[in-house]
């Protein structure tokens, strides 16, 4: 099953929560007014791409159709996926050019950033690459745990403190064991305390350093592992944690979990941050490269004939 399959599966709950609004409103076509324009901004709205996103979409969707001149509302359909799509960022993959490649995960407990990590471990050995996991979240040694079953699921090595330890070794550690066995992929682990901003963006100066130094060269992300089905508070943990790392890209997981979404234009467009990957569903392959084209085509589907 390709990306448009499984994203228009995963986002079932989506369409069936928002699809007949937006039937609603284009079966009541006679012009692009006002008025017409009020219901599309609130059915964005509903859809949780947010206040701000959804006016600008509104604006930026009348001046188009003022300027194609729409007539229908399969020209209107057609036009407004154009404006949320353009609104998105690219799509970007996951940049693991340089050998080893260091992928640095971060997001708040609950948000599935453990599975995330197993994932991404099980793709790279499936594609015959070597990964090494560093088990920095050493806040729970819980996560650690969880993260050794991944790595053994994975066929993926592990490198692991004990509980309260500094997360900076493990990840000394971690590359130092990486370079020894030919490593193609580091997988980080952090733990994502945002109710103490200040450790946190401490411990990821931290890392950095001993990133910077121990691999010059290497090819690096820092990704945030969101849940899809809290909403605009995913908006918010993103707006706060790029303010105490430099993100690359969004993970958003359990997108099959929820009817809002639209949060995926919300992140994109509002924070400049790249969704990279999406979760839609339990699988070791549901973990998926993000293609705004056919989300977008999933989340508006053409009206059925």
């Amino acid at each position: 099953m390709g990306f448009f399959d499984k994203i228009k599966s995963g986002l079932k709950k989506t369409t069936e929560a928002v699809s007949q609004q937006f039937e609603d409103i284009m079966a009541s076509f006679v012009s692009v007014d006002d008025d017409l324009l009020d219901e599309l901004e609130e059915a964005m709205i509903l859809s949780d791409l947010g206040a701000g996103v959804a006016a600008k979409a509104r604006e930026e969707l009348k001046k188009r159709a003022q300027h194609q001149k729409v007539n229908t509302a399969s020209e209107l359909r057609a036009l407004l996926k154009e404006v949320l799509t353009d609104m998105m960022l690219p799509d970007a993959g996951l940049d693991t050019a340089g050998a080893p490649a260091v992928i640095l995960v971060i997001g708040v407990n609950g948000v599935g950033k453990t599975t995330s990590i197993g994932k991404l471990a099980a793709r790279y050995t499936a594609e015959g690459k070597r990964v090494m996991l560093a088990a920095a979240d050493t806040f729970r040694a819980a996560a650690a745990d969880q993260l050794e079953i991944w790595a053994g699921r994975a066929g993926a090595d592990i490198v692991r403190h004990g509980e309260g330890a500094d997360p900076a070794a493990v990840v000394f550690d971690a590359i130092a064991a990486a370079k020894a066995r030919g490593c193609d992929v580091i997988i980080v682990d952090t733990a994502g305390r945002l109710h103490n901003k200040t450790n946190l963006m401490n411990e990821l100066a931290k890392i950095d350093r001993i990133l910077t130094r121990e691999l010059p060269d290497a090819s690096r992300e820092t990704l945030l592992v969101l849940d899809a089905t809290t909403g605009q508070n995913a908006v918010h943990q993103a707006e706060e944690f790029n303010k105490a790392a430099k993100l690359t890209g969004i993970i958003l997981t359990k997108l099959d979990g929820t009817a809002k979404g639209g949060i995926v234009v919300a992140i994109s467009a509002g924070l400049g941050v790249p969704v990279k990957l999406v979760g839609v569903g339990e699988g070791v392959d549901d973990l998926m490269d993000f293609s705004r084209a056919d989300f977008i085509e999933a989340l508006l589907p053409a009206a059925e004939t």
